[in-house]
């Protein structure tokens, strides 16, 4: 003891008090990392999402430099408005519920049954995700509308029908229960219903009583997954819905672009806003909730190959819904771009003088632009999302509370008001970018940032916080401690994000509609200029263009699958 206490003496260093002082300066530093990584964010958040939204919501709703809050109930009172909130709201719940009657039978043979081709199936499921919406449209009306498969077979059109909208949103949701729910149960232990039945319980009354409740929160973060997308849908509706049928998202486009009525695009614009955070509150509840309650286990242990003449009904039943949901339209899309004709539709995207009257260039130079925004925009979303999940990695107060939920806010406002927002206000100086090319990827990095937040994050929680401090205690500063620690292990999920953000740049379509220049436009502009309008040869190239657009996106899907860092089904 007198040993130990002279060495503390001649060392003061060791002594509890100095380790304080250490461990607390730690901190502060820490905070100070914390807040100096926070600032690039929110400094871009309040540049590029929060300056424009305002800008139009104050535009709408104030007159002579005072707010006018009575337009609410006099938007609202509207009975077309009543209309479109209330289809907007109905069709998101039935879209739901038919999403999930469908896809949670894949769900079940995803995670239980091992079969050959799985990987490649999961990764076909999963390619109408990440495609843009407008190419979504354009596969069904090539499906479903005038001339489609179903009109030269049998005569039946469902374009401009709900059934096309639910259908539609169906297939671009399928993957999101697989995803969520299939990955869930992978990892439920089967010995837990087993038991159950072994006590004298049916099959389904073990499934009810045991397996159900373990996967309600996973259903429950799903179904609000589904019901977000839907109850913001903008390009399916557009192009399936016609003038019958219209979204909070759509109603805000012909509001803003159509009768340039202000006010009635921001009371629009808050309300979705207001509704859309409810959302995402209760679906950050749900994730907490899983992440608390769930003991998993391999899902390499669970899975079999099938067994008995039910289960090989069970997923025959599966790959034919999935051949004719999902495959289905993709193949019908790849053919009307061909047409009768092998490659004509094609070979007129390289013409200017074929489109004179809807482009300024050749339609294949929208290829070109949309990579090259898509790779901008990718890269300002790394950065941004990098730096945002990093200062996001240990969980702390209010403030950073805060900020996560600042990150998630693009996916509750109206692409439509970003894109126009834009316009009015980053036109002066310094911020004169009305006709800079870089306005385009700024918009969609704006969508990008969450989904690299959201990949990220989780991996970073993941990396021991003890590998950090031993790096601080080395003498590494935080910078090279996230160099040399963090970075190495989150290499895979940082080329996940790459991937996730390239693809949703590349398809966003609200804002970009906006902002894209005549002479500049990308792939989703470019094909809804065309479908916008009539004649054979413009909708064949609308077709083509969807086709090469689907396989850009099928390819980055695909990549992703061999890069991804775990099999836990989430995005």
């Amino acid at each position: 003891m007198v040993l130990a206490r002279s060495e503390v003496a001649e060392n003061p260093v060791r002594g509890p008090g100095a380790r304080g002082k250490s461990a607390r300066a730690r901190a502060r530093r820490g905070n100070a990392v914390r807040l100096g990584l926070m600032a690039v964010p929110v400094a871009f958040f309040a540049v590029f999402f929060a300056y424009p939204v305002a800008a139009i919501v104050g535009r709408g709703l104030k007159a002579d430099g005072v707010w006018q809050f009575g337009r609410f109930g006099e938007v609202l009172a509207r009975p077309e408005i009543g209309g479109v909130l209330w289809f907007t709201l109905w069709q998101a719940l039935a879209s739901t519920a038919l999403t999930l009657l469908i896809a949670l039978p894949g769900a079940y043979v995803f995670a239980r049954f091992d079969f050959p081709g799985k990987q490649v199936l999961r990764a076909v499921v999963t390619v109408p995700f990440v495609l843009p919406t407008v190419v979504v449209g354009t596969a069904f009306l090539a499906l479903l509308g005038r001339g489609g498969l179903l009109d030269e077979l049998w005569g039946v059109r469902l374009d401009t029908t709900v059934w096309a909208i639910l259908l539609a949103h169906v297939f671009f949701n399928y993957a999101v229960v697989v995803r969520t729910v299939g990955g869930l149960w992978a990892q439920l232990d089967p010995r837990q219903e087993e038991a159950a039945r072994v006590l004298g319980a049916g099959r389904f009354a073990a499934w009810r009583r045991v397996t159900l409740p373990a996967l309600a929160p996973a259903l429950a973060a799903a179904a609000l997954m589904v019901f977000l997308f839907t109850f913001t849908s903008f390009g399916v509706v557009q192009i399936l819905g016609g003038p019958g049928f219209s979204t909070l998202e759509v109603e805000i486009y012909r509001q803003t672009a159509q009768l340039l009525a202000l006010p009635t695009a921001a009371v629009l614009t808050l309300v979705q806003f207001a509704a859309v955070g409810a959302i995402l509150a209760v679906h950050a509840w749900t994730v907490r909730r899983r992440e608390r309650a769930l003991k998993l286990v391999d899902p390499a242990q669970t899975a079999r190959r099938p067994s008995g003449a039910g289960q090989w009904t069970l997923l025959a039943g599966v790959l034919l819904s999935v051949l004719l949901l999902i495959l289905l339209p993709l193949a019908v899309l790849v053919e009307r771009s061909l047409g009768g004709s092998g490659l004509a539709y094609y070979r007129a995207l390289t013409s200017a003088d074929a489109n004179s009257g809807t482009f300024l260039v050749a339609p294949i130079e929208a290829i070109g632009n949309s990579l090259r925004y898509a790779l901008v925009a990718t890269l300002i979303a790394l950065v941004v999302g990098g730096l945002a999940a990093a200062a996001l990695t240990r969980r702390a107060g209010r403030l950073v509370r805060g900020f996560d939920a600042l990150l998630m806010l693009p996916l509750g406002v109206s692409a439509v008001t970003v894109g126009f927002g834009f316009l009015i206000t980053l036109d002066k100086p310094p911020l004169d970018l009305r006709t800079s090319w870089i306005l385009v990827p700024l918009a969609q990095a704006l969508v990008g940032v969450p989904f690299v937040v959201r990949t990220m994050l989780p991996v970073l929680r993941a990396v021991d916080a003890r590998l950090r401090e031993a790096a601080g205690v080395l003498g590494a500063s935080p910078l090279r401690a996230w160099r040399e620690v963090d970075l190495p292990l989150v290499r895979r999920a940082l080329l996940v994000a790459a991937g996730f953000a390239f693809a949703v740049s590349l398809g966003e379509f609200g804002a970009t509609v906006f902002i894209a220049r005549p002479d500049n436009p990308t792939l989703p502009v470019a094909v809804a200029r065309l479908l916008g309008r009539s004649g054979e040869l413009n909708y064949g190239q609308a077709m083509a263009l969807s086709t090469i657009l689907m396989l850009v996106c099928a390819v980055s899907l695909l990549l992703l699958e061999r890069i991804r860092t775990d099999r836990s089904g989430e995005f």
